[in-house]
């Protein structure tokens, strides 16, 4: 049992961030500007992306691409009910009806189950590359480019992430959508990346992320810009800081450092959990050539335990390890119950994941004691609930 309570995830921020920070301020830049505009670059050049717009969130680079796409009223949108809430919400509140399919056993969106879903009024599909494990993107695709369905990547476990030795973001997808949340492998604190193939969207996308405005902001203060500009459509309040690119830059720059201790981190977890009958590791398949490890979706064989998942996480804090769920299936939330009529039972493989999951702390700046300690933990509570 630990002295200090191991925390589920915490950002690795070093000097590096903090001194780019302060040149930031003293620049005279806070909002979106010239750091903005360098992370945009350095991140598209990262991922293979040909165009990159910074915004202030995964939600908003969601919601701003299903926008772009013309994505309204009387639209359906199909995606994963193992997801945050904001992969669907982003869909209502263009006005139109999130479509769920339901997931296979890597925790991600199903192909076959999204071509059941799919029906005259599909706008898009929005895949999740779950805990930075790839989607099956060959086969989605095919579905798409056959019923001409835009194709929008939530990719906000994914920095990093390689479906068949091409970095997500680089596909030929309309968008790939990146989230730089504190918990994130890229953390800024807030923050979000949309990166697209198609220069015209992305010039739309631009204008829609800043309020719809002809030139960017920043452009105006400059001694290249002008005070006249002209609102071509009604956009929203969407970008980046200066702030938030100046922490990005040099998180960029140890993104894969920071992802390889991960994936040693959960090598470790997959070489001891996997000898116990009571546990099941995460299950990977082989399109995805490298997995960023944004999380270790560890899964309980409830048949085999005295305990539920809820016992199981209140016992691991009992012996000061945090562990955490990804996620409630969203179709189970009241706001969806109550608006679409969902009820239990209709995504049974998502519930059933979601019933067994727990999520183990895994970060770049745990320790091999750290690591250890979460294992000795696991496999201590996994005997003694053992049937």
């Amino acid at each position: 049992m630990r002295e200090t309570p191991l925390l589920f995830a915490r950002p690795s921020i070093g000097e590096e961030e903090i001194a780019s920070v302060c040149e930031t301020l003293r620049s005279g830049w806070l909002t979106t500007g010239p750091k903005t505009k360098l992370f945009e670059q350095k991140f598209g050049q990262y991922v293979g992306a040909a165009n990159s717009i910074a915004v202030n969130s995964c939600t908003a680079a969601l919601h701003v691409s299903l926008a772009a796409l013309g994505v309204g009223a009387g639209d359906e949108v199909i995606t994963t009910p193992l997801t945050f809430t904001s992969t669907a919400n982003v869909a209502v509140h263009l006005g139109a009806k999130p479509v769920f399919a339901d997931i296979d056993e890597t925790g991600n969106i199903d192909p076959q189950k999204i071509a059941k879903a799919i029906t005259s009024n599909t706008k898009a599909i929005i895949p999740v590359h779950y805990s930075g494990a790839a989607c099956d993107m060959d086969a989605i695709m095919r579905l798409a480019n056959e019923k001409r369905i835009a194709v929008v990547e939530d990719a906000a476990h994914a920095a990093g992430t390689e479906y068949k030795h091409k970095r997500i973001g680089s596909l030929q997808t309309a968008s790939a959508c990146f989230s730089f949340y504190a918990t994130k492998n890229l953390a800024t604190g807030e923050g979000g990346m949309i990166c697209t193939p198609d220069a015209q969207l992305a010039a739309k996308m631009r204008r829609l992320a800043l309020h719809g405005m002809s030139k960017d902001a920043w452009n105006r203060y400059t001694d290249k810009g002008s005070w006249y500009y002209e609102i071509t459509e009604a956009g929203f309040k969407d970008n980046m800081t200066d702030i938030a690119a100046a922490i990005g830059l040099e998180q960029l720059a140890k993104l894969d450092a920071m992802n390889a201790q991960r994936e040693k981190i959960a090598s470790q977890y997959n070489t001891e959990f996997s000898k116990i009958p009571e546990l099941k590791i995460p299950v990977v398949k082989s399109f995805t050539t490298k997995h960023s490890w944004h999380l270790y979706p560890l899964r309980l064989e409830l048949g085999k335990l005295k305990a539920n998942r809820a016992q199981f996480i209140d016992a691991l804090k009992t012996e000061g390890i945090l562990a955490s769920v990804h996620f409630i299936p969203v179709h189970l939330h009241p706001f969806y119950r109550n608006k679409y009529g969902f009820k239990p039972g209709d995504f049974p493989n998502a519930e059933a994941f979601y019933n067994a999951e727990v999520s183990l702390p895994l970060f770049p700046s745990m320790t091999q004691q750290d690591t250890q300690d979460v294992i000795d933990a696991v496999k201590k509570l996994a005997n003694w609930y053992s049937k």
